[in-house]
């Protein structure tokens, strides 16, 4: 199911489409984003490096980790890069994000500068996507050739810049003409439902990550998990949606796993899994959807308002002409005079007669049958 989410972002949009994004949201119970981002940054660079995908060069922006994390990842993972490698940049906002250093540290930038950029004032948003643009032409050059952008975490950037900003950079992002796929991580316990939902918008991948065994009071037993070793910690449930086309969505599940090598992914194993994800993506109501079985009896016995009450026989209800029941054929309406020798003819009750002043009265008048009165 992750393979899904990769060959999405490998492969990018159509042209003239927007380029695909994707949300990795995390938990305080869960918080392996970054080893999903990790995921995906190792295969998205070998993928470019075998020249199989669509971009020919990656863009990394770091907020949460320093780029000499993430170039020894790659290390381990078995792709080397050097101050000379073109197919990758990395946009360093993790070091002085607020511009309070004037001169780096000796060690600070450890690769050339081609390769990894220092950028301060995370702040400024219409800076920081020129500088993003402008690494990825550096790679590709300014013509039809496309790049993926790489954002390891945007909890940073909601911290210094509202969310209308932030949403706005993605979007940004996400409609350059040059820009092949974008994706970024978010830890939703740190902000509210509505910045949640806006992300998701903007979004059409959301990868989410659920632990086996989640508490009832949410908070407590999640803390309690970051200090205490538990031998379901690092495993849970790796639920992903996909927006398609005409405004269908699907929704692929599988599970997860951590360890000392990064995380792995492997399908459902049991019945009860798939039940328990299945119901972990029904909203939540505070009523009682189904009946129980003296409920649903109950119900059948209610006798609804527009029902016959008859006992099974027929209703006839007289509409004032003359029916088929009675030998003759189906008639005109009748005249005043005709209606009433009818009626007492015929002796049946609870009928209403009405009597018209004159034949030259017309049935529906304009006239107002209370306009003599004085109110």
């Amino acid at each position: 199911m992750a393979d899904s989410i990769f060959r999405k972002l490998r492969d990018g949009g159509e042209e003239g489409e927007l380029a695909p994004a994707l949300t990795i949201e995390e938990t305080v119970a869960s918080p392996f984003a970054l080893d999903v981002s990790c995921y995906l940054l190792a295969n998205l660079s070998s993928s470019i490096l075998a020249g199989k995908s669509k971009s020919e060069g990656l863009v990394l922006v770091t907020f949460s980790r320093s780029p000499s994390f993430y170039l020894q990842f790659l290390k381990q993972k078995g792709i080397f890069v050097s101050s000379s490698s073109k197919w990758i940049r990395v946009l360093d906002c993790y070091t002085d994000p607020l511009g309070w250093i004037d001169q780096p540290s000796p060690g600070v930038i450890t690769e050339g500068s081609s390769l990894i950029k220092l950028h301060k004032c995370v702040s400024d948003l219409k800076r920081l996507f020129s500088s993003i643009i402008e690494a990825g032409r550096e790679m590709v050059g300014d013509g039809k050739t496309r790049f993926s952008v790489a954002i390891d975490s945007v909890n940073e950037l909601l911290r210094h810049s509202s969310m209308p900003l932030v949403s706005g950079l993605l979007t940004d992002l996400r409609s350059h003409a040059q820009v092949s796929s974008l994706f970024w991580s978010l830890n939703t316990d740190l902000h509210q439902e509505k910045v949640t939902n806006a992300l998701e918008y903007i979004s059409t991948m959301k990868a989410n990550l659920e632990p086996f065994c989640p508490s009832s009071d949410g908070k407590r037993n999640a803390l309690e998990n970051l200090f205490l070793v538990h031998q379901d910690f690092g495993k849970g449930q790796f639920h992903i949606r996909f927006k398609l086309r005409k405004g269908r969505v699907r929704v692929m599940s599988e599970e997860y796993h951590v360890d000392q090598t990064g995380i792995n992914f492997s399908p459902i194993s049991s019945v009860e899994t798939i039940i328990a994800a299945t119901k972990s993506l029904i909203p939540k109501v505070h009523f009682n959807l189904q009946l129980s079985e003296k409920e649903r009896v109950e119900k059948e016995k209610v006798v609804l308002p527009f029902e016959h009450q008859d006992h099974g026989k027929s209703t006839e209800i007289y509409d004032g002409r003359r029916t088929l029941a009675d030998g003759k054929t189906e008639a005109t309406p009748l005249s005043s005079g005709e209606l009433q020798a009818d009626v007492v003819s015929s002796g049946k009750g609870g009928e209403i007669i009405y009597f018209r002043d004159s034949d030259d009265e017309h049935p529906d008048s304009d006239e107002d049958p209370d306009d003599d009165l004085d109110i």
